[in-house]
């Protein structure tokens, strides 16, 4: 059996499933690939399921803060079967919302394992899709280390802790990047006793070194242990838990604990995909494009994380609609990195776009500097937030906003202020004439920009 196609499409997660519709929009005939769930690791077990557990583990925390408030919350407890059978239910309704938006543009489905077998070519068991543009959209997997591999019952992936089999007693997470601390985050929350270790000097490692600090006080308040600049040189394992061997400054000691998760980084699906063949380089488990997606094949793209950092759905989505209208003749711009934000769900929420401190002093940017914190904000006091800050750097002698960094409640939502105006290459002056509304956290956004020029008012 075959079939042709202006564009096929490997993989249904976010990057891929936004692709097909857009190439359909765009009056492609397209067929999308896919091999185990529409809506792929993001929808199905990653950035949607955890922040139903993550929304779980916040409401909890809150109940146990009732009094604040001036109400009583009596018998506080909670189900972990219930918060994640919750979860599942989000993910499934979602999963089948893609299956009904691709049916609606009408996107061909096709699921099985795909192959490319020649240029224009892709076998899906006995089915030969032809396309002159194929769009590989595989995605990642969680990397494991040697001697620290999951086993699904003491050492986890995110798989795993995503469908716990009980509740972790005592927690060792393996790095501190997104997925590590927020997995870390929600057991904490939910009463855990977690240890966070991180091979680099600071835990969160990508974001400003000041908004990783204030964060990594609050998580300690709130009981866990942070072990930085340490590595887990190995695992022994038992039937009722886990002896893990630390290694920091030289010296080695031992944590026991029930449950390890890994989240050590991630591994783009680049295998029997037949991409030796056609001659797409690959590096490091990740497809080599240029900007434009474009591996150096003709006709042949990668987008999202099969494609390399940074490893996020919207990232891949933003490619998939740009390369959707290349591939019809449209004259899209290529997505700019540094205009993607960053976010982490733990609790602080932390959130960050375009250049850190450091970074932009790296480059040679004589750099203004403005702090804003929410103990200064009246709508984080009437929310009980107030553990927070907003950080912005700016070029000092172009007033160009190179870079926004927060930490505290609601920032994920708030970061997407100045991803806009990083978009339209905002300068300080834009900022600070712009008219915020009162009472809001985006406030703090504002006096920020107003500390870099020493013209803060409320603080």
């Amino acid at each position: 059996m075959s079939a042709t196609y202006d564009m096929v499409v490997i993989g249904a997660g976010p990057g891929g499933y936004v692709a097909a519709i857009r190439g359909a929009q765009l009056g492609l005939r397209t067929a999308i690939v896919e091999r185990e769930h529409l809506g792929g690791i993001c929808l199905n077990w990653g950035c949607i399921p955890t922040k139903a557990l993550l929304r779980s583990a916040e409401v909890f925390h809150l109940m146990h803060r009732a009094a604040e408030f001036g109400l009583k919350a009596e018998g506080i407890g909670f189900d972990l079967d219930a918060v994640v059978k919750r979860s599942r239910g989000v993910a499934k309704q979602l999963n089948s919302g893609v299956g009904h938006l691709l049916k609606k543009n009408k996107v061909d489905v096709v699921m099985g394992a795909a192959q490319i077998e020649a240029p224009g070519k892709v076998r899906v068991g006995d089915t030969v899709l032809e396309a002159k543009n194929i769009v590989v959209a595989t995605g990642a997997r969680a990397r494991e280390l040697p001697g620290l591999e999951a086993d699904g019952d003491r050492v986890w992936t995110y798989k795993h802790a995503l469908q716990p089999k009980r509740m972790p007693k005592k927690l060792l997470v393996i790095g501190s990047g997104a997925i590590g601390i927020e997995f870390a985050s929600f057991f904490n929350t939910l009463g855990a006793e977690v240890t966070v270790v991180e091979v680099m000097d600071r835990i969160l490692p990508v974001e400003d070194a000041e908004i990783a600090a204030f964060a990594k006080k609050q998580f300690q308040k709130q009981g866990m242990t942070i072990l930085e600049g340490a590595s887990v040189k190995s695992l022994d394992r038992g039937p009722n838990g886990v002896v893990a061997h630390v290694e920091k400054g030289g010296e080695t000691s031992k944590i026991s604990v029930d449950t390890v998760i890994s989240a050590v980084g991630i591994v783009g699906n680049v295998e029997d995909l037949g991409l030796e063949g056609l001659g797409v380089r690959v590096e490091r488990s990740h497809v080599v494009t240029d900007p434009f997606c474009r591996t150096g094949i003709d006709g042949v793209y990668a987008i999202g994380d099969v494609a390399g950092a940074p490893w996020l759905a919207h990232k891949a989505s933003h490619e998939g609609v740009m390369v959707a209208e290349l591939i019809a003749g449209g004259h899209p711009h290529a997505v700019d990195p540094g205009s993607i934000a960053g976010c982490t769900y733990c609790h602080p929420q932390i959130a960050s776009v375009g250049l850190t401190e450091a970074k932009a002093k790296e480059q040679g940017f004589d750099v203004k500097v403005g702090r804003f914190p929410f103990i200064g904000n009246g709508k984080a006091i009437a929310l009980g937030e107030t553990e927070g800050m907003v950080k912005t750097v700016f070029d000092a002698k172009t007033g160009a906003l190179l870079g926004a960094h927060m930490v505290g409640a609601e920032v994920t939502e708030l970061i997407q202020g100045y991803v806009v105006g990083r978009q339209l290459e905002t300068t300080e002056e834009d900022l600070m004439q712009t008219v915020f509304p009162h009472p809001t956290l985006s406030e703090m956004m504002h006096e920020s920009v107003l500390d870099a020029w020493g013209r803060a008012i409320h603080f």
